[in-house]
């Protein structure tokens, strides 16, 4: 393991952007006003951040049975394959992110979809290029999460996984 440390930059970005990301044509030109500094020390400090493994997305989160199709998925990944069957499912952009979990069925992602055709064809790719059976879950019932972090950067130096 490696350690970065966060600059300034870095840390008003994850604690003012969690929420309220701006909705307009030019976002990050916007959060470089708002930051005083230039759109592409923006775009640099996020790109930063996503190479060290700080980032694990940028993108809106919404009620995917409103847009699509979308199921939670799980599979069985021997230990020694799981980097590999990870580095496959995160090959397709209908995933939105994926994690390791200590239980049998070790590798859980999220899969959205224009329609359950397209979805079930994601699921089934996924199946062929890894040779692993997919564990469907999909959604019963719809919880609003309002979930966001105000980080304490007293101690900036993350330890990159």
């Amino acid at each position: 393991m490696s350690e970065f440390t966060l600059t300034r930059l870095q840390q008003q970005i994850i604690n003012r952007y969690q929420k309220g990301f701006p909705l307009v044509a030019q976002p990050y030109k916007a959060i470089a006003k708002e930051l005083a500094v230039t759109e592409q020390q923006v775009l640099l400090a996020i790109e930063s951040l996503d190479q060290h493994g700080a980032l694990s997305r940028v993108g809106a989160v919404f009620d995917h049975k409103k847009a699509g199709a979308s199921t939670l998925a799980a599979m069985a990944v021997s230990p020694q394959q799981l980097d590999k069957v990870a580095a496959i499912v995160n090959q397709f952009e209908q995933v939105n992110h994926n994690y390791e979990r200590e239980h049998e069925y070790n590798l859980w992602f999220v899969v959205t979809a224009s329609d359950s055709d397209a979805l079930e064809q994601v699921l089934q790719e996924i199946e062929l290029l890894t040779g692993l059976s997919i564990l469907v879950l999909p959604m019963e019932a719809s919880y609003h999460i309002d979930l966001g972090f105000n980080i304490d950067f007293s101690s900036s130096t993350v330890t990159e996984h």
